[in-house]
Parts: C-alpha cells; sequence; structure tokens
C-alpha cells in the first residue's frame, strides 16, 4: 500500500523537514535523522508526435488472491501457474491506476480521474497532485474525457461537492452515461456504482458532450467502441505527426493475466464474453499494428507494445521509442 500524502504538492514544511530544530542540536548529525518528506507522485512525460503526454500515477493497490479476481473460470493452479512462469508472486497482485493528460497546444485533455478525495486516507488519489509537480492545475484542463464510469474513473471529478476541473467540458459514451444513470440500477450489483455516477457525473451533464464510436473529441483524438468490461467502455485512438498510441483504458487490467489469457474471465468484466473479445479485437490490433498503448491498470508509466504469442500477447514496455 502506498504511504498517505497530501492533497497539494506546495507542503513546503513537510518537504523541508525540521531544520530549525536540527540547527539547535547539532549532536544529531551523528545520530538517526527523523526527516518528514512527501514523496512526490509518479509522473512520466513523453511526445507524440506534438502533443505531450503526462502520465500520473494515482495510486497502487495489492490485492490478495489472484485468481479470485482473474482467471476466475479457472484453478487457482493454473492461475498460479502462469504468474509464478512470467517471476510474480502467486498469492497477491498489485493494481495501478493512470490517469492521462495529453497537451495538445491547443487543448489539455483528461482521461479519466483516478479515485480523488476517497482515496486520499489509502494513499491514492494523487492526480491533482501529480499535474501541479507537472506543471499543471486544474484549471488548466480543457476536456476531461471519462473511458467508462466505475469509480476509479471518475472519484476524482468532484473536490469538496464542486467540481475539480472548473474551466472543463466533458466526453462521455452515450450507452455508459445512460446505463448507470437509469433507475434499474438500484436494487442490483450496480447500484453502488450508479450512486457513484449520480453524485460525480449527473451534475456536470449541460457540460457533457455525448458519443459514440468513432467521434473525434479534438482532431488527432477519436474514440473507439470497446465494450464489456462495462457496457459502454470506449478507448481512444491518439495520433500526431504520423506517430500513435491507443489508450485502451481497462480493456486488460493485468499485463499477464488478461494479456497473456484474454479469453481468461475477470471479476470485473460486466460483460465477461464481450470483454474477452474485445481485448483479442483490440490487442489484435495493437500487436499488428505494432502501435503502442497505454493501458490505465499496466505496470506504471503504463505504456508498452503488445507481441502476439501463441495463446495472447507478451507485454514489452516502452523505452526511449518516442524519444527519438
Amino acid at each position: 500500500m502506498l504511504g498517505t500524502a497530501g492533497f497539494t504538492v506546495l507542503g513546503a514544511p513537510a518537504i523541508i523537514g525540521n531544520r530549525a530544530a536540527f540547527a539547535q542540536d547539532s549532536s544529531k548529525a551523528s545520530s538517526n535523522l527523523a526527516i518528514d518528506r512527501v514523496t512526490p507522485p509518479d509522473l512520466h512525460k513523453f511526445k507524440v508526435g506534438s502533443f505531450e503526454v503526462l502520465v500520473v500515477k494515482d495510486g497502487a493497490r495489492p490485492s490478495g488472491v489472484p485468481n479470485e479476481t482473474f482467471g476466475t473460470n479457472q484453478s487457482a493452479e493454473t492461475v498460479g501457474a502462469l504468474l509464478s512462469d512470467n517471476f510474480l508472486p502467486t498469492d497477491q497482485f498489485v493494481n495501478g491506476f493512470s490517469p492521462t493528460l495529453i497537451d495538445t497546444g491547443s487543448d489539455v485533455i483528461l482521461f479519466d480521474t483516478g479515485f480523488g478525495q476517497s482515496g486520499r486516507a489509502q494513499g491514492a488519489g494523487r492526480l491533482i497532485e501529480g499535474m501541479a509537480a507537472a506543471g499543471y492545475m486544474p484549471a488548466d484542463v480543457t476536456i476531461v474525457v471519462l473511458t467508462h464510469l466505475h469509480g476509479d474513473h471518475i472519484g476524482g471529478l468532484m473536490e469538496d461537492g464542486k467540481p475539480a476541473f472548473e474551466n472543463a467540458r466533458y466526453v462521455v459514451g452515450q450507452k455508459e452515461y445512460d446505463f448507470w444513470t437509469d433507475t434499474a440500477r438500484v436494487g442490483t450489483p450496480a447500484e453502488g456504482g450508479h450512486k457513484g455516477v449520480l453524485a460525480n457525473v449527473k451534475p456536470l451533464a449541460e457540460k457533457i458532450t455525448f458519443i459514440g464510436d468513432g467521434a473525434d473529441v479534438v482532431s488527432g483524438i477519436t474514440s473507439m467502441a470497446a465494450f464489456g468490461h462495462s457496457p459502454g467502455h470506449m478507448i481512444f485512438n491518439v495520433e500526431s505527426a504520423g506517430k500513435r498510441l491507443i489508450l485502451t483504458a481497462d480493456t486488460a487490467n493485468h499485463f499477464v493475466l488478461s494479456l497473456q489469457r484474454p479469453d481468461w474471465e475477470v471479476k470485473f468484466d460486466m460483460d465477461k464474453a464481450a470483454a474477452a473479445a474485445t481485448r483479442k479485437k483490440v490487442f489484435d490490433m495493437v500487436a499488428t499494428d505494432k502501435v503502442a498503448f497505454l493501458g490505465y491498470h499496466m505496470p506504471f508509466p503504463a505504456v508498452g507494445y503488445a507481441e502476439k504469442q501463441e495463446t495472447g500477447y507478451r507485454f514489452v514496455p516502452k523505452s526511449y521509442q518516442f524519444d527519438i
């Protein structure tokens, strides 16, 4: 579990430490020095053509018993064997959360918002803090795109009951929004998500542009339907100056268990058969086109390539491909 951190990166007293007390007692120089430091959020910046991309690690969460989430239609031994073959522990896994900001020069576009206030007690909700460390403030964001409306993607929309990104308009899949705002969700396993959308997304409805497959967010960024994980889950194709990146959101939620075995069922996929079909379709495209993808739950900085294998795909993290 990540340590908790304050909402802002501007906590100078915490970062500097107790210098005055140290100066008063120079004998501490030869003893253990207690320093109260705020660990900065993990950030990663790179360019896609003329677009500046910033990935922020909103947080990470260890979870036990991998086969209770991934490969739920497989035995614990089968799931454990695949993890072991990939040098991973068999008794738990770590899930990261990586909202992404794209600065096109004309717009500052944020894709998903992390946990927000609800995650800070557990060390998450670090998006705005990370943006500030990279030179962006909430007021700089002109468009917020929501790939889908699960809690770890919409939790940062509001701060103290007010829109966190005061100058932004919003882009949301019509099918996704209609599902989660429908009162038919009451009394079903989706009721918690329904309440979260009513609290965080519906108040912004007047500023939302509702889209479907093949819609342009701005020039160079286009939506692609990728249903299954949620009813209206969307991914986005990003192209600039001959470079390309696909934001795959939650199409694959683990770099081994989801990619090497795309057929395996995942607990959080709402339509498991559709989600598996979408995984294969999307990552066949990624592998065939040899295009980079950014997955919300991939190992930070969440960017890499998919190499086709006999039963699925191998995740290959990016290195310097976008630097030259």
